[in-house]
């Protein structure tokens, strides 16, 4: 693979064209730079080619990272399964959370994000579309109560949802899922007071986020595509 800013230009291509397959425009599309076990150089060289949304999985990982980078401009996701006992750091560190998945992580952020922070804090709701048991993520029967409660917390915005497929490796076997996280959004929109707060699907990665912009994904989690193969992993 090339370096940084090549691998760049050459994701954005590939999503120019699955933007095009679909009548989509690629402003509609987030790129997040997915810098797990990555040094915080990898970071601040992947913002100089122009990513301005970073995702971490690890909260310790993330926090080292912006010790060292201090006010770089950048956006930051947490993507990974996010233990309760880590929610106050998650709060401080990260703009936007993609997994929550439960009633009671949700009343925890929602009380730090009220002692911390003067506005809500943007998150998605983590749907668990297939049948994975290492897999995180509310049941699709269980999304709409757990939005139900989340969506009265003043702490926190739900913004969408989120998912993490189960692998295959044609990515065309991924895009029921994709399509199935789609209509969950759907159903949300019919159902909600704020439906015009519900714009974001996180879905697609390295491997297939041609096929989740096809279905409807407005933020795709990039690793590999862009740096590479990861060293060995560190929290």
């Amino acid at each position: 693979m090339g370096g940084i800013k090549e691998n760049l230009r050459l994701v954005r291509e590939r999503v120019a064209r699955a933007c095009e397959r679909s009548n989509r425009s690629p402003d509609e599309i987030v790129i997040i730079g997915v810098t797990k076990t990555f040094d915080a150089s990898v970071v601040k060289e992947a913002v100089e080619a122009g990513i301005t949304h970073i995702g971490e999985n690890y909260v310790q990982e993330a926090r080292s990272k912006k010790e060292i980078l201090g006010n770089i401009p950048v956006t930051w996701h947490m993507i990974g399964h996010l233990q309760s006992n880590k929610a106050k750091q998650a709060v401080q560190i990260f703009d936007w959370i993609h997994t929550l998945d439960r009633l009671s992580l949700a009343e925890k952020l929602n009380r730090l994000v009220s002692q911390q922070k003067d506005k809500p804090l943007p998150v998605l709701l983590q749907v668990k579309v297939g049948q994975e048991d290492t897999k995180s993520g509310i049941a699709p029967d269980e999304l709409f109560r757990l939005y139900d409660e989340v969506s009265q917390m003043e702490g926190l915005q739900i913004r969408g949802l989120m998912t993490i497929p189960p692998y295959f490796e044609n990515p065309e076997d991924v895009r029921p899922y994709f399509r199935q996280l789609a209509d969950l959004l759907k159903r949300l929109k019919d159902r909600s007071d704020r439906p015009e707060l519900l714009t974001e699907l996180s879905m697609g990665m390295s491997h297939d986020f041609e096929v989740a912009i096809e279905e409807g994904a407005t933020m795709i989690r990039v690793g590999t595509a862009i740096f590479g193969e990861r060293p060995s992993c560190r929290r």
